[in-house]
Order: structure tokens, then C-alpha cells, then sequence
């Protein structure tokens, strides 16, 4: 097929969606009112790994990255990502947010 015939739209989102950032760990565990010794134990990862990650000086292995979202969101949170999948916040798992801009009636 010519180059020409070929159908390109860079303006579609490509998600790469994070599993979980060093901002939302933080602010999870604030949340939740977990100490980084607390989110250590519930996600079984060393304390240092919490710490390394919040300051953004490690990405950790993939399994503890799966680990700390999977404690998070036992806890009763969810991580929120825009649709480029950038991290976008986090949520109750339960709240129902009423977004401006989103409202029906």
C-alpha cells in the first residue's frame, strides 16, 4: 500500500498506563494513614523499596509495582489514570465522583 493510502491518526490516545506512581503511593498511604513501614508489611516489599519509589529514585521490579497497587486497592482505594494513561488521582473504590463537566441533568 503507498505511504499516501495509509490511514494515520496521531491524535489517538495510546495508552501506557502506569500500574501504580510515586505520587499516588504517596498519597494512598497518607490516606489510608499508612506509614511506609505499614504499606511495606501489606504489600510484602522491603521498606526501603516503599521509600526508593516515593522519592522516584527506583522504579521497582514489576511484581512489587503489582504488589503496593494490589495492597492499595485491598485497602478500599482505586488509582485513577487519563485516558493517555497518565496517572489522573485516586479514589475511594466506592465513590461515585461527580466530575464537572460530567453531569446529565
Amino acid at each position: 500500500m503507498p505511504k499516501s493510502s495509509r490511514i494515520v491518526n496521531h491524535r489517538e490516545p495510546v495508552p501506557q498506563r502506569e500500574v501504580v506512581t510515586p505520587e499516588q503511593c504517596r498519597a494512598a498511604r497518607v490516606w489510608l494513614g499508612w506509614s511506609r513501614d505499614e504499606l511495606a508489611r501489606q504489600a510484602n516489599v522491603s521498606l526501603r523499596t516503599i521509600a526508593a519509589f516515593e522519592r522516584a529514585e527506583i522504579r521497582p521490579q514489576s511484581n512489587n509495582l503489582t504488589a503496593i497497587r494490589t495492597a492499595i486497592e485491598a485497602a478500599g482505594l482505586r488509582l485513577v489514570f487519563d485516558k493517555y494513561g497518565a496517572a489522573a488521582g485516586i479514589l475511594r473504590r466506592d465513590a461515585e465522583p461527580d466530575l464537572p463537566g460530567q453531569r446529565t441533568s
